[in-house]
């Protein structure tokens, strides 16, 4: 017997000869053949050939298609010179009805059978293993010399009957500090399944230990190290055990076959790669285009002018605009809050500040399909449902969004509000808040406005969710504010006691997990709408977000794009609010203006530059 030793500089050839003599005493071919191409194998009936390929096609992060066979065909000349599917695997796998009857060395005995049979070549992650090196990234199954951990998740793919199955996927340990070059490494190698799918806890691809892998075998992490998750080909294999045909054969997990194909021939997603934290509980890193975070940071840029020389070039921080609309990104549902009841001699006592900003993110959301609810004071319920009815009249938002108010009955009501029966261990309502010039708690426990006027007595404790946020794994908040006294402007206290008038007094003391800090807020909201427009129509953040499953949304893009706020919606918006009796923040006016700023040439202006 051969020991391994050489292996991973033999050339494919010579490898595929020695496993045809079954002269090898390894479990996988990890490591073996540096720089070459590896493949998944699943061999059909010809009957089911046509339907596979389209649930390859579907699905092409887990199953890139190298090559598919002619029925009775046990070559692959566009992969290899000279090779036998029927003894070119360290080991193969029988399948009759969807269960798994056996392992085997060689499909010979098969060979009557194999002529009505079709093979499938789909691409493997041992083929990116040399990049990953060359990066000077450990691979940390070759180090400790075992198979690669793999596992199935609880993301479905794309079905097309009879094929369905839930994605598999490979995991590697990778420091900390190489994430982005890992990344980097995997993501033109698109034939060897790509740039990562996730990154970080287990858990929320349903993987419940990292310890048990479904196939493979435990590769240990080290200190600083973080999980990675590719798709797998080995989802093949759950597509063909759950499509029950009467007989179907794959590649025993981790011995694959080996090509000629070097790994020079890429076919590169747009852009490059950059990763950010999301979230530390659960740690959860996105991954998004350098192109599209450039732009992002631009908007940034745009609205964080500073029309009132208030100061609030002191409370900005740099690329929070761009996490924390990754995190509204992967949300499946968002809850969002405004109003601030500055003008507490006035009835209503809001001002226009916050409501349309609120309400350009609420139609984004809307039109990328995620859960939205909008949370306000109790005694304000009313105006803002004739708000809501009046942006459905406007074409802003599709339909209508739950209004929710809050009110505090007991020491548990927030978590009960955000979670099952207040049980901050089952999955919370809402996976993101977002406030929006949101009057926000004082480190007294008062609110104030800016001119330092204690106004509590007309807000309702909504704080109280941001606060039981912090508590409730999976779910992050963003604050967008102008001044500092809103609510999630409590991250950047010390600066506005420091630089804001009256910032000593009023200064929120809640603070959100990311902070996006306006001349005006409506222009956060407004550049989170665009940000996460930007987004979704990113081809790397869009396969990460959809896991390498299915197909991407882009015919959607128009649609999106009718979605963002408009000079003229906003403009129409804003005649709605001052005929509602809702007033600008500075001066108290019923006039086409925001926070004293006018809505010609300033908000107007600053609408078609964020466009």
């Amino acid at each position: 017997m051969l020991l391994t030793g050489g292996l991973k500089s033999l050339l494919p050839h010579v490898l595929r000869r020695i496993i045809r003599l079954n002269r090898l005493n390894i479990s996988n071919t990890s490591g073996m053949a540096e720089g070459y191409k590896q493949a998944n194998v699943v061999i059909l009936h010809k009957s089911l050939a046509d339907t596979f390929e389209k649930f390859c096609r579907a699905n092409d992060g887990p199953l890139p298609l190298l090559y598919r066979s002619q029925p009775g065909d046990w070559k692959c000349p566009s992969l290899s010179s000279d090779s036998d599917i029927r003894t070119d695997c360290l080991q193969y796998r029988v399948y009759e009805h969807g269960v798994c009857t056996g392992s085997l060395k060689s499909l010979k005995e098969y060979s009557e059978q194999l002529k009505d049979m079709v093979t499938f070549y789909l691409g493997c992650s041992f083929s990116f293993e040399k990049a990953v090196q060359s990066a000077g990234i450990p691979v940390r199954n070759v180090e400790q010399k075992c198979n690669v951990s793999m596992y199935k998740t609880a993301v479905p793919c794309y079905s097309i009957s009879p094929f369905c199955c839930n994605l598999v996927v490979t995991m590697r340990p990778i420091p900390e500090s190489k994430l982005e070059a890992a990344v980097l490494a995997t993501s033109e190698l698109k034939e060897a399944h790509g740039a990562p799918i996730h990154i970080g806890d287990p858990g929320l691809l349903g993987i419940q230990d990292l310890s048990k892998p479904d196939y493979g075998d435990p590769v240990h992490l080290h200190p600083g190290d973080i999980p990675v998750f590719w798709a797998c080909g080995v989802t093949g294999a759950e597509a063909v055990i759950n499509c029950r045909a009467p007989l179907a054969f794959t590649h025993s997990p981790g011995c694959m076959f080996i090509t000629d194909l070097k790994n020079n021939n890429v076919r590169s997603l747009r852009g490059v790669p950059q990763v950010h934290c999301i979230s530390q509980d659960p740690l959860h890193f996105s991954i998004v285009s350098a192109e599209a975070a450039q732009k992002i940071m631009a908007l940034e840029t745009l609205i964080g002018i500073d029309p009132g020389d208030r100061g609030i070039i002191h409370l900005q921080r740099q690329g929070e605009l761009l996490k924390a609309c990754l995190a509204i990104s992967h949300a499946r549902s968002v809850l969002i809050t405004t109003g601030f009841p500055t003008h507490f001699t006035y009835e209503p006592p809001e001002e226009n500040d916050g409501p349309p900003g609120a309400l350009a993110i609420a139609a984004i959301l809307q039109t990328l399909e995620k859960e939205v609810a909008i949370a306000t004071d109790q005694r304000a319920m009313d105006l803002n449902k004739k708000i809501i009815e009046e942006a459905v009249q406007l074409g802003i938002l599709k339909k209508p969004i739950p209004l929710l108010s809050y009110l505090r009955e007991s020491a548990d009501s927030a978590l009960k509000f955000l979670c099952d029966n207040g049980n901050s261990g089952r999955p919370s309502r809402y996976d993101h808040l977002i406030a929006i010039e949101r009057a926000g708690m004082a480190a007294d426990g008062n609110y104030y406005n800016a001119r330092k006027v204690n106004i509590k007595h007309l807000v309702d404790p909504i704080d109280e969710l941001f606060l039981a946020a912090q508590t409730i794994p999976g779910v992050t908040t963003t604050g967008v504010g102008d001044g500092g006294n809103e609510l999630g402007m409590g991250k950047v206290k010390d600066a506005v006691k420091k630089h804001i008038k009256n910032g000593d007094v009023i200064a929120c003391d809640v603070e959100a997990d990311f902070t996006v800090v306006a001349g005006v807020s409506n222009w956060g909201g407004y550049a989170i709408a665009c940000a996460l427009y930007i987004l979704r129509t990113c081809e790397i953040h869009d396969r990460y977000l959809r896991k390498a499953v299915g197909f991407p949304q882009l015919s959607q893009k128009m649609v999106w794009l009718s979605a963002l706020p408009s000079v003229s919606k906003e403009e129409k918006l804003l005649k709605t609010l001052v005929r509602l009796g809702v007033r600008s923040g500075k001066t108290a006016s019923l006039e086409m203006e925001v926070d004293g700023l006018p809505f010609y040439n300033t908000h107007s202006l600053m609408i078609e530059k964020l466009l």
